[in-house]
């Protein structure tokens, strides 16, 4: 178990998974310099409130064979042999708004080898306990308003844009290590041309008595439409748990990236005299374009990932917020009805929701009744740090 601190060790730590998960059919291989960008200390400004520490997990002379499955060849890399690997993160921003001492644990990625999962845990542990933290938790790549949450249910389906796929072993390997669920999230499908009329015709209603009215993000005010989003994020998500608000220039990082792929009927704002009191985005899912990269290297991949994306069929409603005081408006039933009728139009046929946190009561049950299906539960796990 080493720290990584070459490039060589870099490399390997972002190449790893790209071998592991060769042979499952559902997972998708991000862009390699994506990665990169986001483990990049400088570039990341999520590390100008937190700190975080990458771990390899590499077979020394002598060690035992890991339990991999049947057939499958060591993962050499670099010429070293490659076990697994983890990051240990310090999350300032999260202790401070949550008045805790919660650690997190994320990039985790093993063989099949109780003995190695256990290591890379407790090389995370060590690196957090002497910061004063008490919880290790995870897996979140870098917090909850990134990937996060080890898959537990739905394993049969491909994973959406952001979201987070594994094998059924990583369940033993994370339980058997001594964690337990700190909190189930669940994802969301639909296929339905329509939503309920009669939920509709409440929501249009309610929405007229009190003045609300809904546009697309305006791309040639692209920056001023981020400001608002700004406005809302924070104030809208802020008691949800686990929630960390979002820095400026953390917005104004992921607005950048995502910008190349918004389409602007799929980006709602929800407004009542003007004024911006919610807003939701969908993002067409480019796993699906992804996914005919297998190595992840952007030439000559980025090829086939251009001509995939023309014929992407599905989205992902990624965030649907509102202020307080218009929870109860019906506007986020006119916002999912918004994107959902956009985007038929527009050729998609299947949307996913979510995650959504199992305490959330008023959002599951919403769901429901606008006639999506749970399809995929994601977990954080806690253990205490040791």
């Amino acid at each position: 178990m080493r720290p990584v601190r070459t490039a060589a060790d870099l490399r390997r730590f972002i190449a790893f998974p790209y071998h592991l998960h060769r042979g499952d059919p559902l997972w998708v291989p991000p862009l390699r310099m994506d990665v990169k960008k986001m483990l990049d200390r400088k570039k990341n400004p999520f590390f100008q409130h937190a700190d975080a520490e990458y771990f390899l997990a590499v077979r020394r002379p002598g060690d035992t064979e890991p339990t991999h499955p049947p057939a499958r060849p060591p993962i050499r890399l670099g010429g070293e042999v490659v076990l697994g690997r983890i990051a240990a993160i310090h999350n300032r921003a999260h202790n401070e708004f949550h008045d805790d001492r919660v650690g997190f644990f994320g990039f985790f990625e093993c063989a099949n080898d109780q003995a190695t999962a256990d290591a890379l845990f407790a090389a995370a542990a060590a690196w957090l306990k002497p910061r004063g933290l008490d919880t290790l938790r995870g897996p979140a790549s870098f917090s909850t308003n990134d990937e996060c949450g080890l898959l537990v249910a739905g394993f049969d389906t491909p994973p959406t844009l952001l979201n987070p796929h594994n094998p059924r072993y990583y369940l033993d390997l994370v339980e058997r290590a001594g964690f337990t669920q700190s909190m189930d999230m669940f994802q969301y499908q639909t296929r339905n041309p329509q939503m309920p009329d009669r939920l509709m015709r409440g929501a249009r209603l309610l929405a007229e008595r009190k003045k609300i009215t809904l546009r697309a993000i305006d791309m040639k005010r692209f920056d001023e439409e981020v400001e608002r989003i700004k406005a809302v994020y924070n104030s809208a998500w802020e008691k949800n748990w686990g929630f960390v608000p979002m820095s400026d220039a953390e917005i104004d990082h992921l607005a950048a990236q995502l910008k190349p792929v918004v389409v602007p009927d799929l980006v709602v704002f929800c407004e009542q005299d003007g004024r911006t009191i919610g807003f939701a985005a969908a993002l067409p899912d480019l796993n699906v374009a992804l996914k005919t990269n297998p190595s992840g290297r952007l030439f000559p991949g980025i090829l086939k990932i251009l001509v995939a994306a023309r014929k992407i069929t599905r989205i992902r409603i990624l965030l649907l917020g509102l202020l307080k005081d218009y929870r109860m408006t019906g506007a986020d039933a006119l916002m999912y009805h918004w994107i959902w009728e956009k985007g038929y139009a527009l050729g998609y046929r299947w949307a996913e929701a979510g995650w959504i946190l199992e305490d959330n009561a008023p959002m599951n049950n919403g769901l429901l009744r606008m006639g999506f299906d749970a399809y995929k539960t994601l977990r954080l796990y806690d253990r205490p740090v040791t």
